[in-house]
Order: C-alpha cells, then structure tokens, then sequence
C-alpha cells in the first residue's frame, strides 16, 4: 500500500506492510538502528517476521523518516481469549522531528485497528509520556511478582539451550505455538515474537527442563534469577520450573510475567519510566481492576 501525503509542503509516500521490499526494509533497518540500537534483518532473514508485525512508515527521497508499527497479538487475559493491538517501534528522523510525522501514522493506526480489536496499547519511554494521551490513551500501573527461595529445595536440573544447534531451535519452534496459557496474562500465537528474543537479546538465557518437557527464558544475576517466561506443552507448576531452575545460590526469583496464583509471592508496583503501560480508553482494560503486568517476552 502507498498513496502521497503532503506536510508542511513536502511530500512524503505512506507505505505498509512492505517487509518484502528490500530497499524499504533496509531503510527501516536503519532508522531502527539509529533509534533503537538494533534492527530487525536477522529476524527477517530467519524468517521469523510473520504478518502479524505491520510498520506503518512515511518514506521521503526514497528512505523510511518516520514509522509507527502495529503488533497483531493473541492473549488469554483471565481465562478470555483477546485480540489487542501493541503499537511500538515509533520513530522519527531526527532532521524530520517536529513536523508531526508521528501524529499522522499514529491516527492512521487508530483509524484502521481501533474497531478490529479488544484493545489497543503501547509502552512509553519518559520524553514522550505527554504524547499519547492526546490520542485517548491513559496510562497504567503494572505490578511485578517475586518470590524468597531461601532455605526451599533445588534440583539445579536444566539444560542450556544453544540457539545456533538446529536441533535446539527445532525443539523451541515445536514447544512455543504448542504451549499451554500458564499465567493471568498468556501471549498466544505468536512464535516469531518470542524468537524475536530467543535469537538475539536472550539467546543465552535459554533452559530445557526435560523432566517437565518446559522451556525457560532465564537470566542469572548473582543470588537473582530474572525468569521471563516459561513455555511447556504439560501444565507444569510453577515452583517446580524455579526449583529446576535454582541453585544454593540463588535466593530471589523476579518474574517476567503475573502467576495464575500468587500465593506466597510478592507483588509490587513496578517502576520503569522507559516502559510507562498506556492503554486506549474505551477499550477492554484488565488492569484497572487487577494487578498485572504483560510478560516480558510480549514486549513488541
């Protein structure tokens, strides 16, 4: 899709969906990189990038200025089946800011998507917390749990995954789509996503536990272990995953993620100004009423 817009005298293309037009992708690749300290190349070439990751982008003298991408995602939120809408990647040539660019892509998303979902959200970074809530979003607390395991059992049984073995990234690729909804908040169809992760910034943050047939995103911070999420076609228990997971080391487990029962675990606000959770008003919103937080690995 392209048509021609004009702002403040100049002439821009707005395209979409154009992931197979390797100039354009290219260019958004280093707008990217420009903006965000990485690109999306190596998840395209993987093949990886389904049609479920849409950049909506104003392209001047053949480059990508100005973006703002939609994310398709599936969840089961408390035991409901949704379809919400993550807006993300939102950028803008620095020689390019000031004009509005975003401002226009933003109101093409809204215009498209606004009916086809449950709801729409974003993740805000503090410069641009002023931003959204001229579009009708209003900002979010999450809550984050944790859990003492000192003085509890541990097995210290897993397996490091190594994403450069064909064999480690088949058995991902088969137990992610075919996993079961473990938390308040699950993420549901969406495999690329989560490889997204898996192949770059959590490459070595992967666990097999075979003995649960389960797949833990796990960082290790000396007596701390950062679990993002857990994928397992059994629906496994979750101190289980954490008592294959632990050491005699470790003695706090942060989660990624809200347990169906969190019971014996901590919850309290989480506080990241980079990641500020805004949410469309009007629109289906869980987290008025409840403490949660979305998982780590549904981060667009």
């Amino acid at each position: 899709m392209m048509e021609s817009l004009y702002v403040n005298g100049n002439r821009y293309e707005f395209v979409t969906n154009y992931k197979e037009n390797k100039q354009l992708r290219e260019s958004f690749n280093n707008l990217t990189r420009k903006t965000y300290g990485f690109d999306f190349e190596k998840w395209y070439e993987d093949g990886y990038w389904k049609d479920n990751y849409i950049p909506y982008s104003l392209v001047h003298e053949g480059k990508v200025i100005s973006n703002v991408s939609v994310n398709i995602m599936d969840f089961i939120i408390l035991g409901e089946k949704k379809r919400y809408i993550q807006i993300g990647t939102v950028m803008t040539d620095r020689k390019y800011q000031g004009n509005g660019l975003s401002r226009i892509l933003m109101q093409k998303v809204l215009d498209q998507w606004e009916d086809k979902c449950d709801s729409l959200y974003l993740f805000a970074n503090k410069e641009v917390l002023n931003f959204y809530p001229k579009f009708g979003f209003t900002s979010e607390n999450e809550y984050q749990y944790s859990i003492d395991i000192r003085g509890k059992s541990y097995l210290n049984n897993k397996r490091k995954m190594d994403m450069n073995k064909e064999e480690d990234i088949k058995l991902l690729c088969n137990i992610i789509p075919n996993s079961k909804d473990l938390w308040k908040i699950s993420m549901i169809n969406n495999t690329s996503l989560v490889m997204f992760y898996c192949t770059s910034f959590m490459k070595d943050s992967i666990y097999h536990i075979e003995e649960l047939d389960a797949i833990a995103i796990a960082d290790y911070d000396e007596d701390t272990i950062y679990l993002h999420d857990i994928f397992s076609i059994k629906n496994v228990k979750l101190h289980s995953v954490i008592n294959h997971l632990a050491t005699k080391d470790i003695k706090n487990v942060i989660l990624g993620f809200t347990p169906n029962s969190v019971d014996n675990y901590e919850g309290s606000l989480l506080k990241d100004e980079d990641n500020t959770l805004f949410i469309k008003d009007g629109k289906g919103n869980p987290f008025k009423s409840n403490k949660l937080m979305f998982p780590i690995l549904s981060h667009a």
